[in-house]
């Protein structure tokens, strides 16, 4: 008699450092009445896909809001792996391995930051089924196809300046050609991205070595992190252009910071 295979275990990792510079404390500034963080939270927990749905700050202010919309915060990130140039693996690597000391081992992990409010549970279950469903590969991450071309960038040396992709053919180069012509291009969003577990104590990277595409849809992969995106983040909200997910929770009440809106 065949057996069925079990679904893999998986983790929600939400990064949630509080030290940005260009959206000061951005992952808890109020967006539509809650922080911004509690979006993500909902459609985490809301996919009804993880084991566990773990944020990951150096904060203990940031881990009450988490723990108040439903989030574990097990542990505090070291402030050496909160910096603005830390890489990911360090505080990914450092959670797993303290989750596992605590008997918690998982087959994969997700991170799902919060800067994309916009992504929803069924975004975050389309992608799981999608990674599921493709064998060979170590991580899935989140694309959208580019608005600004490679094609058309270039590396600047004092006065001369040569194109970023060398590959164009010499009688049509791509930077004198127009965009539908030129070779679909993609690029990665902060949406979401999961991968197995096994590349990070492994190979102690977050990707691995061979990757499949995730292509969100609409505003699935709007990524706040500069003023402009906020604006433009609450617009959509105030048109109609983009829902977020439902929040069941009343709002936590934040001090005041001065923020507009």
């Amino acid at each position: 008699m065949s057996q069925v295979a079990e679904t893999p275990s998986i983790v929600a990792l939400i990064p949630a450092r509080a030290g940005s510079r260009r959206v000061p404390d951005k992952n808890i500034r109020l967006f539509a009445g809650h922080p911004l963080i509690a979006y993500t939270i909902a459609a985490t927990l809301q996919s009804k896909i993880f084991s566990a749905v773990v944020v990951s700050t150096d904060s203990e202010r940031y881990a009450d809001i988490a723990r108040y919309y439903g989030a574990e915060v097990p542990f505090l990130r070291p402030p050496e792996f909160a910096g603005e140039l830390s890489p990911d693996i360090e505080w990914v690597e450092y959670t797993l391995k303290h989750l596992r000391d605590d008997d918690r081992v998982y087959d994969c992990f997700s991170i799902l930051r919060p800067t994309s409010p916009f992504r929803h549970a069924e975004t975050i279950r389309r992608a799981w089924q999608e990674f599921l469903k493709e064998e060979g590969v170590d991580s899935l991450r989140a694309v959208e196809k580019c608005e600004s071309h490679p094609g058309k960038m270039w590396v600047v040396r004092g006065n001369r300046m040569t194109p970023l992709l060398p590959l164009s053919p010499p009688e049509q180069p791509w930077h004198s050609s127009q965009y539908q012509s030129l070779p679909e291009v993609y690029v990665q969003n902060a949406s979401l991205e999961i991968a197995w577990t096994r590349v990070v104590f492994e190979e102690r990277t977050i990707a691995g070595n061979v990757l499949m595409p995730f292509f969100t849809q609409g505003h699935e992969g709007f990524d706040v992190n500069q003023p402009i995106d906020w604006r433009m983040a609450e617009a959509l909200v105030q048109n109609g252009q983009a829902k977020l997910p439902h929040v069941p929770h009343a709002p936590y009440i934040l001090e005041d910071h001065g923020w507009p809106g």
